[in-house]
């Protein structure tokens, strides 16, 4: 077992765990992950995922500053849904971005299974805004996330970290449920 697999592992469900109870402290963790899975994707030739990690790493310390902004210092950070345009517009964010982070891993570099890494990649980079911007619906793209990047790992023999994205996976769930609740009962003014 890898020890630097473990350990970005364990940042993980604690980076995860704190995201569902719509906890601030959720960054901290979820920065240190990344920051190791950069090293982790990179070894097993998963580029896309690897300089992924990069854009979670700024764009997590963005969601800190705006949960902070909404209060999340003090309480859980308030919810909501995005509208039909919006969603319709995520979407298709992740089709361009799945079809250009493919083409080029496949065109530019010796990827492994370039076009699911990039389908991943570039689902995670909506989710990840979306989240950021504290919108329901960034747990429905990490569930689908989670399922296609469990056969990923598994492929790539990174069974620890399809272990992982297992209890993402159920987390996932978890948070889709416990923000919707909170999305009807707490509405949000911003």
């Amino acid at each position: 077992m890898n020890t630097l697999e473990i350990i970005a592992v364990c940042l993980g469900l604690a980076n995860v765990g704190l995201l569902v109870r719509r906890s601030i402290w959720n960054y901290p963790f979820g920065m240190a992950m990344v920051t190791v899975y950069l090293f982790i994707f990179w070894e097993a030739r998963l580029y896309a995922e690897s300089l992924l990690q990069v854009f979670f790493f700024v764009v997590q310390g963005w969601g800190w500053y705006l949960w902070a902004k909404a209060g999340g210092l003090d309480h859980a950070v308030a919810v909501r849904w995005m509208g039909w345009p919006s969603r319709i517009g995520a979407l298709a964010c992740v089709a361009v971005a799945t079809g250009a982070i493919g083409w080029l891993m496949a065109s530019f570099t010796d990827a492994a299974l370039p076009y699911a890494d990039a389908a991943i990649a570039g689902a995670s980079v909506v989710a990840q805004i979306l989240l950021s911007i504290r919108r329901v619906e960034n747990w429905v793209l990490w569930v689908a996330i989670d399922v296609g990047a469990i056969w990923l790992y598994i492929e790539r023999d990174l069974h620890l970290t399809a272990g992982l994205y297992c209890a993402f996976l159920v987390l996932a769930t978890l948070g889709l449920i416990q923000w919707v609740r909170a999305a009807r009962i707490e509405p949000e003014n911003a």
